[in-house]
Order: structure tokens, then C-alpha cells, then sequence
């Protein structure tokens, strides 16, 4: 073992130490770089990242749990969600082959605002009255598969329409600033979609694309319950694009994204009595930034 002395004799040997590490480091990064040039070669599949970053403007929005006295709350003009809201988007997009492609996306959604009430409400059996100053919170983050199978030939365009599965995780909260009132309502379950993307590429290294998923039906068809809810969702958006060095794309996009449910669940495990209406209409605008990783 070697015992330093001083703080110089640390500091030499942390140099040394450094001399010999970063040219071994540098060897080694170049074979990791020679390896996946030749893996990419042997493969025909490829892998790429993309992330959007903007903001969130809810056009409307609106809830109520308790199908008798329940209040259809309007987020948007008694809510506080009349204001702009960060906006992201992570996605991976595995082409398989010119044909088969798999794509995974993380879609991040929590608005939490604040606001007093300007009329008595009732959220499932909890009553608000007015003047009560509220915090509420409405997160419906999911996660999404889908698979496309591409109808172009011979170009990089793209015409495709395959299936998603999207998981959805809803949070809905209703409190006062005190903590003495609350009520929640959570959430996890399964939703299949349609889907639909197309993508045109230009000489001049522009393109334009869309991406659209969705489905509306009675949620029994899809889980076999005997209850009554109609569940709908749309995720569509425009493009326009760049093409960028290093296997890298720019672009702007508006999407709007919507839905939601109304009907009585069978399962009521909170207050209430199982009944939700809740649909809304977002818009955002972001922009974007895809890099191909294989």
C-alpha cells in the first residue's frame, strides 16, 4: 500500500494516477464507438430519443364525483387553471426493420394551482363552501407502447397504423389550505388506442408529420365489466421538422390532447358513490429534438 505524507505527495500521485487513466479511458471509448458502428451495420433495427419541452393551455376542463348532488366543477374558470403550464415528453422509438417499429413514450401531467372558492361545491361527499381558499391537484401522468407497421416503400417516408396500450395513473385532489377538508381519487388501469403517424421528407431537409392515438367505447367492451362508462381519448398532433447533422431532427409541434370518462365504477373503494364525469380539452405547443442512440 502506498502512504502519502503531505498534501503534495497526494496531489502527484492523484496525477499520476490521472496520466495513466485517461489514455486507457480514450482506448476505450473508441472500441465502445467502433463496436456499435459495427452492430449498427449488422442490424437493421435502430434506436432514437426524442424529448419536447413547451407549455400546456387548458381550453376546458371539467369534473364531478357524486352523480346526485356532485358539483361539475370547472377547473379553468374556478380552478385557476386559466394560465399557461410547463409542458414534456420523453419518448424511445425502435425501428425494427423498414417496416415494424415500437415505440414507448412518458407523458408527465400534474396541474396543481390555487384558488378561493367563489361558490359552495361538493366533491363526492365533501363539502367546500365558499370563500374556502383551496389547493387542487389533478395528475394524470402515462406511460404508452405502441407498434406500427409502415405502408411506404423505398423512401424514408412514413405511413403507418398500428395499436397502443397507454397506462394511465390519475391523482385528483380537492383541498383547503388549512388541511381540514379533503377528498381524493385515484386511479391506475389499462387503456387500448388506435394509431395512426405519417411523415414527409423534402429535398431541402424540411418535413412534416403527424401523430395521431385514440379510441372512444364503452369501457365494458374493453374489460368486460357490466358497468356503464364511456371513455374516450385523443392525442393528435401536427409537425414541421429539420433535419440536423449527427442523425439528429429539430422540430415544432401542436398537439391537442383530450378526453376523458363518464359513468359509475363497480369497484368504490373512496367516498362517494363511484360516479365520475371528467373530460378535457388541452392544447400544447413545444418544441422537439429526436437523436438516433443506434
Amino acid at each position: 500500500m502506498i502512504k502519502l505524507r503531505s498534501k503534495r505527495g497526494k496531489m502527484r500521485y492523484l496525477v499520476f494516477i490521472l496520466m495513466l487513466t485517461i489514455p486507457l479511458f480514450t482506448v476505450f471509448a473508441e472500441g465502445i464507438e467502433e463496436r456499435i458502428s459495427e452492430f449498427a451495420e449488422d442490424h437493421p433495427y435502430s434506436l432514437s430519443g426524442t424529448f419536447e419541452g413547451g407549455f400546456l393551455s387548458p381550453i376546458s376542463h371539467k369534473i364531478q364525483f357524486g352523480e346526485e348532488n356532485g358539483t361539475y366543477f370547472d377547473y379553468v374558470s374556478d380552478g385557476a387553471q386559466d394560465v399557461l403550464f410547463a409542458f414534456k415528453r420523453f419518448s424511445l422509438d425502435l425501428k425494427l426493420n423498414e417496416k415494424h417499429s415500437l415505440v414507448f413514450l412518458y407523458q408527465p401531467l400534474a396541474l396543481e394551482t390555487r384558488e378561493v372558492l367563489s361558490e359552495d361545491i361538493l366533491i363526492d361527499t365533501t363539502h367546500f363552501p365558499t370563500g374556502t381558499p383551496m389547493r387542487f391537484l389533478y395528475g394524470f401522468p402515462f406511460w404508452r407502447v405502441s407498434y406500427l407497421y409502415n405502408f411506404a416503400d423505398g423512401s424514408r417516408d412514413e405511413l403507418s397504423i398500428g395499436m397502443s396500450l397507454q397506462l394511465r395513473d390519475a391523482t385528483i385532489e380537492f383541498e383547503s389550505e388549512d388541511g381540514s377538508l379533503f377528498t381524493a381519487n385515484r386511479n391506475v388501469g389499462p387503456v387500448p388506442i388506435i394509431k395512426f403517424r405519417v411523415k414527409k421528407y423534402f429535398d431541402s431537409g424540411l418535413w412534416l408529420g403527424s401523430e395521431i392515438d385514440g379510441f372512444y367505447a364503452p369501457v365494458s367492451y374493453i374489460n368486460g365489466s357490466n358497468n356503464e362508462v364511456i371513455g374516450a381519448i385523443l392525442d393528435a398532433s401536427v409537425r414541421a421538422g429539420l433535419d440536423l447533422p449527427k442523425n439528429s431532427e429539430a422540430f415544432l409541434n401542436l398537439r391537442y390532447l383530450g378526453g376523458g370518462a363518464v359513468g359509475s365504477s363497480e369497484n368504490v373503494e373512496g367516498p362517494g358513490d363511484g360516479y365520475t364525469k371528467n373530460w378535457l380539452h388541452f392544447l400544447t405547443v413545444s418544441v422537439g429534438i429526436s437523436h438516433g442512440i443506434l
